[in-house]
């Protein structure tokens, strides 16, 4: 533990384990940071005084284990969760679980079918029972997965929306809804779904294109005046038919408003009326109108005071409202053979294919009905103005902002929300009804006789309500609402809310009406719409494409670090992420090389002491890494606070691998390998800081290697930093994250450093391209313009760049010049590059064969040459812009001026070579 590190006088080479295993060791610290009670709020860490960060997990449904889209989301809110518990504010992230009624109760149906039984035979009570054995199994599952990819969610509040605290919040929010007339009851038309036995609210549907036919008939004037066409794709609504309507502005039907027709099939008379919704440029400019089967239709159906026929019975068959010959068919039979009696009996005109959109059951995929049924609703329309003036008012940020207008176009066009299933699996609704006096009650509570009569023949409303209506209590249920709880005193509103677009209107929007509703106020500020995840070929991940990629694989794979560091790496604001399994091996090459790392700086620790921070005399190069790792700090904490998880993971890979390892590490190297221990002290613990911060920087995206390797640093005299005051900690969890500093800044020096990296990888980059293998000393001069700023700073560290280019160390192995012009004399034998400022020119003729090289460089050049030329006449073909995406020529664009870079460095060469 980082509380027992030893004596910091004189340090000990210690070894990390040679291979980077994260399965190692991720198990045992993840239990360490739940046995040190470190993601509580009440951890003993945090600052009372700073404001709370608080998240509400979007709670996963209890019907089955993580997809990608949950190791996205949860690992983006973790991230946020470890960077504000690190910056000392009381962080609370709260997890569980949604009963899911719909989804659970079919797959428990699917149970009990598949052992030879069916719900009704078990009766309403076993069967919730046998649910809640189902659910209690996945929940633990899902917990468990959850902390495998190392949420921090305080598990002591892990809330269930079926808990009796949560169920008690449901039942006041119905009860008071119900008291001020914004939930009732009525036999209006709704979207039923067949297979699952309920109905559904409007935002349950999905609608997508199917194909059908156009089918037409007529129907005969009752007065044998005429006849009246219609056309529609549902023949068989036509047994519901009451009227058939035109507009009153049609004079091709003006003598007929008021007539009547009969309905084909049946012995029923039904009037023609005049309507101006009726299009009369579709068509014949004639509908007839279903009101219990079309919604539109049940709009006319009020307006003319008509009937409402219910067709339909709740398992999709037609029902007794409809002539003898149809009753008890399903939908699709009874289509058929109503075509072939309207065939056989010549009202049938003809049919046509025709493409439609239909709506489907978002759970089960079934057709979607109107249907006249009995439910329970609530008037939307007041909660969405409270809403919608919330968002005016700038007291909600979505992220990206586009997302902002499909939340204020949602409730701008808000219907009122059937709330109602007829299901067994749920909240059941809190209504008796009297048998003996008729009198309906709602109440927070049971109740056991009638509260008008007295008597004891009640019974219990037999649906539930939908499962969004404990989910849209979600941010203040799970703080105990309704009961005055500390929790909700302290930690309500909460923050943020990361989540994903597809339920902006199922939940995002109702958690705000009922938070406005019932506290007064938005239940968070900030909303983060997370990418959506696609594969590579930019499908979504789906079952049916068998294209998904499950996260738990991926830990086992290559470890949860890379899990969460590779999606918050790809995650930019408002674009999806393109995904395959090995692509997280970005995640986990940039842990292996943080281990590695440390494992260097721990195993050439030797006898050395390690010097305060503060006693420390920074040189150039030191000011150089301090002023990189404060400028990466304001990166991480800008982007953190703007939710650019994208900035935040290349600003940590960017300072750590580059900057620190393939830079600051490898030039440390002159003093660590030196002959003064002195110079040995001050270099290592220069690492040891410098690394130790890294390790608090790079934490809330890679949390289990970053707190392992913390585990084994020796402890530093200051280790952590609280308002500037050393302090030591039992775990990085709880570290304090780094703070930019003023006097970290060096932004000259880092001006000069940059000029150094450019002439260093210059110089490599000719290495490389003349393959002069790693051990061979070179030799070059570096000529410096007159006003070049750097040209001092570049001399200062000739023995820096001499290390990093594997130069010769004698004092030709490398030669500034300063001025406009070098003697050529000087320059025979080297092929120059230019840089800015600076041209160096590396002596290689005596170093390889020349012929050879010039031989492989004009084979390069003729190869680039032709390839230069194709793309050319690619670009200059009319077909090729005309067809081509604007990406695609773009990137043919690209590749051109890349191409054209290449043909020039090589002629260089081939000129240097003297080679014509």
């Amino acid at each position: 533990m980082a509380t027992g590190r030893a004596d910091t006088a004189r340090l000990k080479s210690m070894e990390l384990e040679k291979r980077f295993n994260p399965a190692e060791f991720e198990g045992r610290v993840y239990q360490m940071w739940q046995e040190g009670n470190y993601f509580s709020p009440e951890s003993g860490y945090a600052d009372t005084g700073k404001t709370p960060f608080v998240i509400v997990i979007p709670p996963p449904n209890v019907t089955g284990v993580l997809h990608l889209g949950h190791g996205l989301n949860n690992s983006l809110q973790d991230v946020l969760i470890r960077f504000y518990r690190m910056l000392g504010h009381p962080t609370l992230w709260v997890p569980g679980t949604d009963h899911a009624g719909i989804a659970t109760q079919n797959v428990v149906e699917r149970m009990v079918r598949g052992r030879g039984s069916s719900r009704e035979q078990m009766g309403r009570e076993a069967f919730v029972a046998e649910t809640e054995r189902v659910a209690l199994d996945h929940k633990t599952t899902i917990r468990r997965q959850l902390q495998k990819i190392g949420a921090s969610c305080d598990w002591s509040r892990e809330r269930f929306t079926l808990d009796e605290g949560l169920s008690r919040a449901v039942r006041e929010v119905f009860v008071q809804l119900y008291e001020r007339n914004l939930i009732y009851r009525g036999n209006y038309l709704v979207n039923w779904c067949a297979s699952c036995g309920t109905a559904l609210s409007d935002d349950e549907v999905e609608h997508s294109e199917i194909q059908g036919a156009l089918y037409h008939y007529f129907y005969p004037m009752v007065d044998a005046s005429g006849r009246i066409e219609v056309a529609t794709t549902r023949p068989e609504t036509m047994l519901g038919d009451t009227c058939v309507a035109v507009n009153p502005k049609d004079t091709r039907y003006q003598g007929c408003v008021g007539k009547e027709v009969r309905l084909p099939l049946t012995d029923r008379i039904l009037p023609i009326v005049a309507d101006d919704y009726v299009d009369m440029t579709f068509g014949t400019g004639a509908v007839k109108v279903t009101p219990g089967h079309d919604a539109n239709d049940y709009e006319i159906g009020l307006r003319h005071n008509l009937e409402r026929i219910n067709i339909l019975n709740p398992d999709g068959t037609l029902s007794d409202a409809v002539p003898k010959r149809y009753r008890g068919l399903p939908v699709v039979e009874a289509r058929r053979r109503v075509v072939a009696d309207l065939k056989e009996q010549g009202y049938f005109l003809g049919q046509e294919d025709h493409n439609h959109q239909v709506g489907h059951c978002y759970r089960c995929n079934s057709l979607i009905e109107p249907f006249l049924s009995e439910q329970w609703f609530v008037r939307m329309q007041p909660l969405a103005e409270k809403a919608l003036a919330a968002w005016e008012r700038g007291e909600l940020l979505f992220y990206p902002r586009r997302w902002e207008n499909t939340y204020t176009h949602w409730l701008r066009e808000i219907r009122d929300w059937c709330i109602s299933r007829q299901l067994w699996w749920g909240h059941r609704i809190p209504v008796w009804y009297c048998s003996d006096c008729g009198q309906m009650t709602v109440s927070r509570e049971d109740i056991s006789a009638c509260g008008a009569c007295g008597s004891a023949g009640i019974r219990q409303d037999e649906d539930v309500l939908d499962t969004w209506f404990s989910s849209w209590l979600w941010p203040f249920s799970t703080l105990g609402w309704p009961e005055e709880t500390a929790d909700l005193e302290q930690y309500f509103p909460t923050t943020t809310l990361v989540t994903g677009y597809d339920i902006i209107f199922f939940w995002v929007a109702r958690m705000i009406m009922a938070s406005l509703e019932f506290l007064e106020e938005v239940p968070f500020r900030d909303i983060y719409i997370t990418s959506l995840v696609r594969d590579k070929q930019g499908r979504k991940m789906s079952k049916s494409l068998g294209n998904g990629i499950d996260p738990l694989e991926v830990v086992d794979e290559y470890g949860a670090d890379a899990l969460k560091f590779t999606l918050a790496f790809l995650s930019a604001q408002g674009q999806d992420i393109l995904l395959g399994h090995d692509t997280f091996a970005i995640g986990s090459k940039f842990a292996n090389k943080i281990w590695n790392a440390a494992r260097y700086l721990l195993m050439n620790l030797g006898e050395r002491r390690v010097v305060p921070l503060d006693e420390i005399e920074l040189r150039e190069t030191d000011r150089w890494i301090y002023h990189r790792l404060n400028y990466t700090v304001e990166r991480v904490q800008t982007g953190m606070r703007e939710y650019r998880f994208d900035d935040v993971g290349h600003a940590v890979y960017e300072f750590f691998w580059n900057d620190f390892c393939d830079w600051y590490i490898e030039l440390s190297k002159l003093q660590l390998y030196s002959d003064d221990e002195t110079e040995q002290d001050r270099a290592a613990s220069l690492l040891l800081h410098l690394l130790e911060e890294s390790m608090r920087l790079m934490h809330p995206l890679l949390p289990f290697v970053t707190e392992e390797i913390y585990q084994k640093l020796p402890a530093l005299p200051r280790c952590n930093d609280r308002d500037g005051n050393a302090e030591e900690v039992p775990a990085l969890i709880v570290a304090r994250f780094p703070e930019p500093s003023v006097e970290r800044e060096a932004t000259e020096t880092a001006t000069q450093f940059a000029a150094l990296q450019e002439l260093v990888s210059a110089v490599r980059t000719l290495r490389s391209e003349f393959t002069l293998p790693p051990a061979m000393k070179v030799r070059f001069l570096v000529r410096t313009e007159p006003r070049f700023s750097a040209a001092e700073f570049l001399e200062r560290h000739k023995g820096i760049i001499a290390l990093l280019t594997g130069a010769d160390e004698s004092d030709d192995g490398i030669v500034f010049v300063r001025g406009d012009t070098v003697d050529s004399g000087r320059l025979e034998g080297s092929v120059a590059v230019v840089g800015d400022g600076f041209e160096a020119h590396l002596y290689v003729r005596e170093l390889i064969d020349v012929d050879a090289a010039a031989r492989r460089f004009q084979k390069e050049l003729e190869k680039h040459e032709k390839a230069f030329e194709r793309s050319r006449s690619k670009l200059d073909s009319p077909g090729f812009l005309e067809k081509a995406g604007a990406e695609v020529v773009a990137k043919e664009r690209e590749r051109k001026r890349e191409l054209a870079t290449q043909i020039a460095k090589l002629q260089q060469h081939l000129a240097s070579l003297k080679v014509n």
